[in-house]
């Protein structure tokens, strides 16, 4: 009897895990076909004008969330859609260490560093001032000024526990983040022409700037490989800050717990395991141990995985979701990022 219950058990397992690897698949080849028509319609502009004037990355976003707006997804698409937006896009920032050196981070210098520090405290203060301004609630405020200003979902989903939000003002903090977060991808890159932005000034900006480190790699890669690496580690130092910052909130959280119970938050949750393997990789690189003529194949794994999951990004944003979102939020987020921005464009230009 104990032998079949084993039996059972072990067979139990590998099925699980298969199903679970079948679920995904549907989604994962929608988002693989759309890379693919963006890849052919990128060719096509080369062919055409001998320049892609929108790459296949931006068209990826632009592909998705077009079919998005006329088709709602069944159930069986969703697993793999979110595992492409998420799972692949954070392997393809782990696998970005291999091309990194930490001595580009030593050739920084402290004055970036210390700017970087200072760019998220005062937009902290000030998105959280804002949305007080405009009525919301201390705990709303503080996930929108978190979010805003360090790393986006990744910021809330680690507040949202010490200062004991709900699920409204967790749902309300975050409805934005995947539109504006979109929105940031595709308009960023205009700024380089319209400001005359360096390759290395575009990086900072784009790792001041956008919510998620994901999504800095999906802003910097059209604008060559410098700013993709300074746009990283730029975030990566932004992603950082939220260690003191929830530490420091963990010390006074009693102030807007209430009745809510207080939640320990674990080293992964403020360090993610693709940030963890980023740094290895950029370590092993920097010691020489990850060879250069790797480095090139790794970054077209890269390019591929950013590509797909871009799709999976523009399949996941519900353009209606606007309508569901109050004016105050809606303004509130709007308001800090533009601020955000307006710093970062000021600072950028400091690093000539």
């Amino acid at each position: 009897m104990a032998q079949n219950q084993a039996s059972s058990s072990a067979d139990t397992k590998p099925a699980t895990a298969a199903s679970r690897i079948a679920a995904l698949i549907p989604g994962i080849l929608l988002c693989i076909a759309v890379a693919a028509v963006s890849a052919l319609l990128e060719r096509a502009e080369l062919g055409v004008f001998e320049h892609p004037y929108v790459e296949a990355l931006v068209m990826a976003i632009l592909l998705g969330m077009a079919l998005r707006s006329f088709w709602r997804p069944a159930l069986r698409w969703h697993a793999g859609i979110a595992f492409s937006a998420k799972q692949l896009l954070e392997v393809a920032v782990m696998l970005l260490g291999a091309s990194i050196s930490f001595a580009a981070i030593a050739a920084s210098g402290i004055a970036l560093l210390a700017s970087i520090a200072g760019v998220v405290v005062i937009a902290l203060c000030v998105s959280f001032g804002l949305s007080r301004l405009l009525g919301l609630s201390t705990r709303l405020s503080i996930l929108i000024a978190c979010g805003n200003s360090i790393c986006g979902n990744s910021a809330i989903a680690a507040v949202a526990p010490i200062i004991g939000a709900n699920n409204d003002e967790i749902a309300s903090s975050i409805s934005f983040t995947a539109i504006l977060g979109v929105m940031m991808v595709l308009g960023l890159p205009l700024l380089i022409p319209l400001l005359q932005l360096s390759a290395t000034q575009y990086g900072i900006l784009a790792g001041l700037t956008v919510y998620a480190v994901p999504q800095v790699l999906a802003a910097t890669v059209p604008a060559g490989l410098v700013s993709t690496q300074i746009g990283t580690l730029v975030k990566l130092m932004r992603v950082l800050m939220l260690g003191p910052v929830v530490v420091g909130l963990s010390l006074i959280a009693s102030r807007w717990q209430g009745d809510a119970k207080k939640t320990n938050v674990g080293f992964f949750r403020l360090v993610p395991w693709f940030i963890l393997g980023f740094l290895a990789l950029a370590t092993l690189r920097s010691l020489e141990i990850v060879p250069a003529t790797l480095v090139g194949p790794v970054t077209k794994i890269t390019n591929f995985l950013t590509v797909v999951s871009m799709a999976a990004l523009g399949l996941g944003v519900d353009v209606r979701v606007l309508a569901n979102v109050g004016g105050r939020v809606t303004a509130a987020v709007t308001l800090s990022l533009m601020l955000l921005l307006g710093i970062s464009i000021a600072l950028v230009h400091w690093f000539k």
